[in-house]
């Protein structure tokens, strides 16, 4: 048995998902909220403990492959800044990985959040000021209305809806798959869900947490800023390739 093969059969004997139980999948991926699964975890893939120089992150390669273990198709979903390099490279590299035709993207809209005495200490980002007061601004793109559109028009060519996002605005759309199209779904969260979008997918679904496939989805990677021993006195590590790099600006 070849190993690609192996590995699907693990997948979906650790999540109890079958072409009977869960038939004709559709995965409905919203990155947006997928981008931040792992980053406050202190272990990684394995279970060893991070070090501080390192975060976890997805690796999109393994994602798709993941997905495509129990899935016919899968759909990306994730906005860009017109005016980062970075994100414009993160776009390319989904496009190379799930298909041009697969990844949905618009602008995003950068949100002023003016900052509090308490929060200012703890920022990160660019801290600007105006009449009224200290602000960053914070990049916000949501695709509640795209996915439900496709899920909806794509109602004909899958019998379960699977969507990686932990929205609550997502209920309606999956109960209206529920109960006018019959469809099953699964959920794929990482943290907290509210009861009620809860509730709603175990009527005729299942909830997936994001930490039962963090061995097959994610990946460590050297933190900004911080250098590896062997590299102390050179330059900072590089990804290497485009198609593993994480950009969450």
């Amino acid at each position: 048995m070849e190993l690609q093969e192996l590995r699907k059969q693990q997948i979906c004997k650790l999540l109890e998902i079958t072409t009977d139980t869960f038939p004709r999948v559709i995965a409905f991926v919203d990155f947006g909220n997928v981008n931040h699964w792992f980053s406050d975890d202190d272990r990684d893939e394995n279970g060893e403990l991070l070090l501080d120089s390192q975060k976890l992150t997805i690796n999109l390669e393994k994602l798709k492959d993941t997905l495509g273990s129990f899935s016919t198709d899968t759909r990306f979903y994730y906005g860009h800044n017109p005016n980062n390099q970075g994100s414009q490279d993160f776009i390319k590299a989904t496009r190379h990985i799930f298909g041009k035709s697969k990844v949905f993207t618009k602008p995003m809209q950068m949100i002023r959040h003016y900052l509090s005495d308490g929060e200012i200490s703890n920022n990160t980002r660019e801290i600007k000021t105006d009449r009224g007061g200290r602000y960053i601004l914070i990049p916000k793109c949501n695709f509640d209305v795209e996915i439900s559109v496709d899920a909806v028009r794509l109602a004909e060519h899958y019998d379960t809806f699977c969507l990686l996002s932990g929205d609550s605005d997502f209920l309606h759309l999956i109960r209206y798959l529920r109960t006018e199209q019959k469809k099953k779904s699964l959920l794929v969260k990482g943290g907290y869900i509210q009861t009620a979008l809860a509730t709603e997918v175990e009527l005729n679904g299942k909830i997936i947490n994001a930490q039962d496939l963090k061995l097959y989805i994610a990946e460590k990677k050297q933190k900004s800023g911080f250098l590896r021993p062997d590299l102390a006195d050179s330059q900072p590590e590089s990804t290497g390739r485009t198609i593993q790099r994480s950009y969450k600006e």
